[in-house]
């Protein structure tokens, strides 16, 4: 079992040092420990009081406590604290038991002497009491004291009973009473002051039992399902514990609960304001009714009994910025899509007072950027625990599935939504209260034809694009969803959709989103919008639609010959019922063909050879393809992926010239010997991958390719060979070192000068045959050199300029490494089984996985403790990766649970 560390500095980007085996997981971030909210089923009934106020008078009255008690007060929380004259008598007076009694929470504030009153102390007795009998909760604050002293009872705690004893000789059962509630109050974790200044201090804790406080508030129960986390994330932005104006955005596509999280906020948080307001539907009423009828709402909701006439919107600026801005008010702009909306309605900062708060929704981010809100959220869609809970409140009135078939049915459904609560909710009461058999013919029906209530929400967003926009998405939808982004922007920039841009106001207006593979993904039932969109331009003759993705509309339109001018895109992903590709002269418009992971495909129809609008040949992955045309003149041609095509023979001969060719990719075609190209053939060429080929040469114009950035030759290595016995690969080596084809080769790289990453994996390389004039890649990012025969680093690596990253994973015989120059950036080194010594740590990232000599040469703990002291007060992350199942026990911060966050330094 292995132990992996991460530490992550605030709000910084990355530069790593990583070192050694990774298997278990531990997290820790600096970042403050969310507190969890209670469970949607605990929903309490609102107590007279907020927080109850326990505090030694004499030690803290005048200073800590009542600038606490202040601050709660200014964050709109109802707090007691008791009159200095009710503690005239002995005993403790009914109205602070009653105020225990009707309070949510204590806050209890252990000071020196807080040990010595009888009254607190018996203050805490009753608090602990309804703690344990009616889940009263309890925040200890530790001023100046250790819990330690009050849980064992030492040092002053220990002379003050000693003086209760004395006093009540004759009822040791109270002693003993305020004894134990000393005792687990003292073990709750609370707040400690620890030199801080206070009212940083406050600010901490005010800010923690706001969130904790508006879960409690009456909400509908169904309401909360899935949303807790988010709304713990949203009231820590919202904060009405500081007296600052501030506008939060809550931003995502639609139907992801962006509405429920405002009402929610709004209805929990609005009655600490002097006002307030939530305008539903702002862009729906905006078209019907204009944007005056909208301020005048705004204002008539806040000033109850006031009639506001005015007639344009910029009497309404000035009306609404006048009468609102020594008002504390809390606004919800609901479903915002243009900027106009936000201008008119909440302006500037200063139109409001003090503490105000506005909520801001929106499918459109670009909109919040431009009005400078202070803080946007972004809601995720839910897991499928949360989905399944959501989709049962609705479709039975219950948390659980009943039994029998709807439990598989729930999930079909469950799936289909992809965590959308909408869908959720939507087909949940739909379906409540149909028998299965019902339920099935729903399923059946929504794998053809998705539901209309659930699309005509999604639309919206879509209507609201400009046409490029539109192309952009239904070509997404329809063929790109799940693809790199890179490859994405590469196939739509061939059809002059200016991408870059194109693809970014997707992102903004939630329609599309870049994960951290770099993946464009589209929700389901947005890809499930979007062909529809497609389909609904002429629902009986495919061949008249633009694009083409199912199965059974390729094969009608091409094998009755339809026309299909009209045509720029084909995408037959994974087909296993496509064997030949039929005539494509009646679609001369094509642009784009995915034939990707068609494995039964043998032949391609030779006119695919003249199609002139052709950018984009995908057939990866076509491990039948024998054959492609004798001659190929794709001449508008800017990508061609044939990875994989593992029975492929021969790569055809260029008619003519490819100057638009960017990208060329036949990894994996292992059949393939040589390349009928010439330079001026291709001279644009930017991507070039022949690994694991049967190119024993790298053919000559490869190295005056002025505009390569990539350049990929790995060889042949393990199971491989097996499947291909004596087969020769682009750089391996049959009998020793001076068979090796690639290294005197070498030398001729030095002249490419935009190459930024280059990969010679598994060509039986050595020191010497890295050449000293690499120096003159100058652009270099990225160079790959796994699983060669290097000894030690070679020497000419350190002579790049620039900083860049090397992979040496797996070279078996590499012994040593040396400190590492400020050129090379991050280092992998993982499988170097012979590797034995590494240089002191550097701010390098490094990655040493299964390099079991070093494992057992260095010792990781003193590594581990070396590299926490160096990068203590470091703004950047790094990573530590050591042997071992246990963390060590030096290490201060310990949990059982997968993960814990934690401040740092830490050190």
């Amino acid at each position: 079992m292995l132990i992996y560390l991460l530490f992550l500095a605030f709000f910084c980007r990355i530069e790593r040092s990583i070192f050694w085996f990774s298997t278990l997981y531990i997290s820790f971030f600096s970042y403050i420990v969310m507190l969890s909210l209670p469970s949607t089923s605990s929903s309490i009934s609102r107590k007279k009081y907020d927080v109850f106020l326990s505090f030694r008078g004499e030690d803290t009255r005048n200073n800590f406590t009542d600038h606490l008690y202040d601050a709660l007060s200014r964050s709109g929380i109802l707090t007691f604290r008791d009159d200095p004259k009710l503690e005239a008598g002995e005993e403790i007076a009914p109205e602070l038991l009653n105020a225990i009694q009707q309070s949510w929470c204590s806050v209890i504030v252990f000071s020196e002497t807080y040990a010595f009153s009888s009254w607190c102390l018996e203050e805490l007795a009753e608090i602990v009491k309804q703690h344990n009998n009616d889940g009263h909760k309890v925040f200890p604050i530790f001023y100046h004291v250790d819990p330690s002293d009050l849980r064992k009872q030492k040092e002053k705690v220990k002379e003050a009973f000693a003086r209760h004893e004395e006093r009540y000789k004759e009822d040791c059962e109270k002693i003993q009473r305020w004894r134990n509630a000393l005792i687990q109050v003292a073990a709750i974790k609370g707040w400690h002051l620890n030199n801080r200044h206070e009212s940083e201090f406050i600010r901490e804790i005010v800010k923690k039992i706001s969130v904790k406080l508006y879960r409690t508030y009456p909400v509908t129960r169904s309401d909360l399902v899935g949303f807790c986390e988010c709304l713990e994330d949203l009231y820590l932005k919202i904060n009405i514990g500081e007296n600052d104006v501030r506008v939060i955005g809550i931003c995502g596509m639609g139907g992801i609960g962006k509405t429920i999280l405002a009402r929610v906020a709004y209805t929990q948080m609005s009655h600490h304001f002097e006002s307030k307001s939530f305008l539903a539907d702002i862009r729906e009423v905006s078209d019907k009714c204009g944007l005056v009828s909208l301020q005048k709402q705004l204002l008539s909701e806040i000033f109850h009994d006031e009639c506001f006439k005015f007639f344009n919107i910029h009497e309404g600026n000035d009306i609404i910025s006048r009468t609102l801005s020594h008002k504390k008010v809390f606004v919800v702009l609901d479903d915002v899509d243009n900027i106009q909306h936000i201008k008119c309605l909440v302006g500037r900062h200063d139109w409001f007072g003090s503490g105000s708060r506005i909520i801001v929704t929106t499918r459109n981010k670009h909109l919040l950027r431009c009005c400078q809100v202070d803080y946007v959220y972004m809601p995720t869609t839910l897991n499928p625990k949360d989905a399944l809970q959501l989709f049962n409140s609705k479709a039975f009135h219950s948390d659980t599935t009943p039994k029998d078939d709807f439990i598989e049915l729930s999930d079909q459904i469950v799936n289909y939504a992809d965590g959308l609560p909408l869908a959720l909710e939507v087909l949940g009461s739909f379906l409540r209260g149909r028998d299965a058999t019902q339920w099935r013919s729903a399923i059946e029906r929504l794998k053809r034809d998705s539901n209309k209530e659930i699309l005509d929400k999604l639309r919206i967003n879509f209507d609201g694009l400009e046409e490029t926009e539109k192309n952009i998405f239904l070509d997404i939808a329809c063929f790109l969803n799940g693809e790199k982004k890179d490859f994405v922007i590469k196939v739509l920039d061939g059809c002059e959709f200016f991408p870059d841009i194109g693809i970014d106001v997707l992102i903004k207006k939630s329609l599309i989103k870049v994960d951290e593979h770099k993946d464009l993904r589209m929700h389901n039932l947005l890809q499930d919008m979007g062909r529809k969109i497609v389909k609904e331009k002429c629902v009986d003759e495919p061949g008249k639609r633009c694009r083409l993705w199912e199965e059974m509309d390729v094969h009608h339109v091409l094998t009755k010959n339809t026309p299909l001018f009209k045509l720029t895109m084909i995408k037959l992903k994974g087909s296993q019922n496509l064997v030949k590709t039929p005539d494509f002269t009646t679609a001369p418009k094509l642009e784009a063909l995915i034939l990707e992971g068609c494995t039964r495909l043998v032949d391609v129809h030779p006119s695919i050879g003249v199609l002139k609008s052709l950018k984009l040949l995908n057939l990866r992955d076509c491990k039948s393809l024998r054959s492609l045309p004798t001659k190929i003149g794709l001449e508008s041609l800017e990508t061609l992926i044939l990875s994989g095509c593992s029975n492929l023979v021969r790569f055809p001969e260029i008619d003519g010239k490819m100057e638009h060719l960017k990208t060329l990719d036949l990894s994996s075609c292992y059949k393939i010997e040589y390349l009928q190209v010439n330079l001026q053939q291709v001279e644009f060429l930017e991507e070039l991958d022949l690994s694991e080929t049967s190119i024993t040469v790298p053919p000559s114009f490869i190295f005056q390719l002025k505009n390569i950035k990539f350049l990929f030759f790995n060889g042949c290595k393990g199971p491989s060979y097996k499947s291909r016995p004596n087969l020769p690969s682009l750089f391996k080596v049959i009998q020793g070192r001076r068979t090796n084809p690639i290294a005197p080769m070498l030398p001729l790289l030095s002249g490419l000068s935009s190459l930024r990453m280059l990969k010679l994996r598994d060509c039986n390389l050595c020191e010497g045959d890295i050449p000293r004039n690499i120096s003159g890649l100058s652009s270099l990012c990225l160079l790959d050199l796994s699983g060669n025969n290097f000894i030690s680093i070679p020497a000419s690596l350190t002579r790049l300029s620039k900083r860049y990253s090397i992979r040496l994973s797996n070279c078996k015989m590499l012994k040593s490494m040396p400190e590492l120059l400020t050129s090379i950036g991050d280092v992998w080194i993982d499988g170097c089984s012979s590797l034995e010594v590494v240089a002191s740590p550097s701010k390098n990232f490094t990655q040493a996985v299964n390099c079991f000599k070093l494992a057992e040469n260095i010792n990781a703990l003193t590594l581990l403790k070396q590299h926490l002291k160096a990068f203590a007060n470091s703004r950047k992350m790094f990573d530590i990766i050591m042997p071992g199942s246990e963390i060590p026990e030096w290490f201060s911060q310990q949990k059982s649970d997968s993960s814990i966050k934690i401040p740092v330094p830490i050190c």
